[in-house]
């Protein structure tokens, strides 16, 4: 038996699929991972926890399959950061791409002269997601760390050293941290003198099909996969277009997990600085384009264990929210949620944005709450899809992915706000097929993707129709509240 295993080191866990190369799915197996906040606005993780998630994953299959993939290809999520000394010791835990300790930074920098250009040439929003933001943040606020500083990496660079005593980043990952030109492909000099470091203290640029052989792992306990070859792969947003097969023009991977993301594949950048549409490479042929929001599952999960009292989330427990939630017409009884509960990404970049439920009357109870918050997550992500748009192709379908599409009912009223034609390609994690694919490729090999979950889901007019007076609605409160939002956000400093 012959098998491609790709993983996807997420934000939430770490999750591999193996897949044959009849493009049938052999086994899942799924680590979650733990995320601490020590201060307000802190998001932190142990690298050394996500590496053992990362070989618990290998080590299952092994177990579980008892012969060694063809290939081991990663896929991993962007933005985060992780300081060591000379020695290649830890500095500091992984401060995630939800970290927002340097928005103050973040916003300094957009409105400054350098804002545009320094966007322009990376093609990352400037945020405090960006590494380029956090490495400022250490600069600015822990001098004495700053002065140990001798390299900054990613999660997935930490794995790939544990695995081959190697720091390398494939342009993928690179793209993401505001510090790599996208039109060269190498380390921009302006960006890395604005975060005050040197590119000796970056990693190896690599294209994403770098390969190396699994008879170089350093790691004795994984002597098991000596024969594998082990592919740098790409970062989960991008590996997510590939994975959902939305790679041609006028369709769109839309993902809805923890937080939520529009993305197309294009040729050249798609730049819109007062949007910040990010435009981060998959491969030598295609940039993946779009933008990222910050509240989705994280926005339901809210609602369950702080609006609903539930303590501990169920499959059965989600049931029966979607359930309340499909015996509620289209827009809520005229209740609107903004859902930015963890402030916003795009098309807004404002970290000091927060949840509202607007329109509240007497008759409102929880399934309308319920319905409001999912008619909110879906709002935002029609925004950001209407500024790819606006600088692209029109869009026709939307290829989604991610742990919302458990639900028929949040599907649907996705589907009914954009007006767009939905498609499930399959239903295991995107990114780590995508990986897969991007695998394939690089080996040479005939992979045939089984289409049997194939699901298509159509708008219903009405409601549609329903939603585009809504929307326009929707939109005006934020702008309306903003300065409040800031004020009240003031208040907390």
């Amino acid at each position: 038996m012959e098998y491609l295993l790709g993983i996807d080191i997420g934000t939430g866990s770490t999750k591999a699929v193996a897949v044959g190369l009849g493009g049938e799915t052999l086994s899942v197996h799924q680590v979650y991972n733990d995320t601490k906040s020590t201060q307000g606005g802190f998001a932190e993780q142990d690298p050394e926890a996500i590496w053992i998630a990362f070989k618990t994953c290998l080590l299952t299959f092994y177990d579980k399959l008892s012969i060694q993939p063809l290939a081991i290809s990663l896929s991993s999520a962007m933005h985060g950061l992780i300081l060591a000394d000379e020695h290649n010791e830890l500095l500091s835990p992984m401060i995630t791409w939800a970290d927002s300790r340097s928005a103050a930074i973040a916003a300094r920098i957009k409105d400054s002269e350098a804002g545009k250009w320094l966007y322009e040439r990376t093609g990352t929003p400037i945020h405090a997601m960006s590494p380029l933001c956090k490495i400022i943040w250490f600069r600015e606020n822990q001098p004495a760390l700053f002065e140990k500083l001798h390299r900054v990496f990613s999660i997935k660079e930490y794995i790939w050293y544990k695995l081959f005593a190697e720091f390398a980043v494939d342009h993928s990952i690179a793209s993401s941290t505001g510090l790599f030109n996208i039109h060269s492909l190498e380390w921009d000099s302006q960006a890395l003198e604005l975060a005050g470091i040197f590119k000796e203290q970056l990693s190896t640029l690599v294209q994403t099909d770098y390969t190396r052989s699994g008879l170089e792992l350093r790691d004795q306990s994984l002597s098991a996969f000596a024969s594998t070859q082990f592919v740098i792969g790409a970062s989960d947003g991008c590996l997510a277009n590939l994975g959902s097969l939305a790679i041609e023009p006028g369709i769109a991977a839309l993902t809805i997990g923890t937080s939520g993301a529009v993305r197309v594949a294009s040729r050249i950048p798609i730049i819109n600085y007062p949007a910040m549409t990010f435009n981060y490479v998959l491969d030598n042929e295609f940039f993946i384009c779009g933008g990222a929001v910050n509240n989705g599952g994280s926005a339901v999960q809210w609602l369950l264990k702080n609006i609903f009292g539930e303590s501990e989330l169920t499959e059965i427990v989600y049931t029966q929210l979607f359930k309340r939630i499909s015996q509620v017409e289209a827009g809520s009884d005229s209740l609107l949620f903004l859902p930015y509960l963890s402030g916003e990404r795009a098309p807004l970049w404002d970290s000091d944005s927060c949840g509202t439920f607007f329109g509240l009357r007497l008759h409102h109870s929880r399934p309308q709450l319920a319905r409001a918050v999912l008619e909110g997550i879906c709002f935002t992500l029609y925004e950001v899809l209407q500024v790819v748009e606006s600088n692209g192709e029109a869009i026709t379908q939307l290829n989604v992915s991610g742990g919302f599409v458990q639900s028929e009912v949040w599907m649907q009223i996705l589907a009914d706000i954009t007006g767009k034609k939905l498609v499930l390609i399959q239903e295991e994690d995107a990114s780590a097929i995508g990986a897969v694919i991007l695998a394939a490729k690089t080996l040479k090999l005939n992979l045939s993707l089984n289409d049997k979950n194939l699901h298509s889901i159509l708008p219903n007019i009405a409601n549609h129709e329903t939603y585009q007076k809504i929307f326009p609605i929707f939109k005006a409160l934020y702008l309306s509240l903003k300065p409040l939002m800031k004020q009240l956000q003031q208040l907390n400093h």
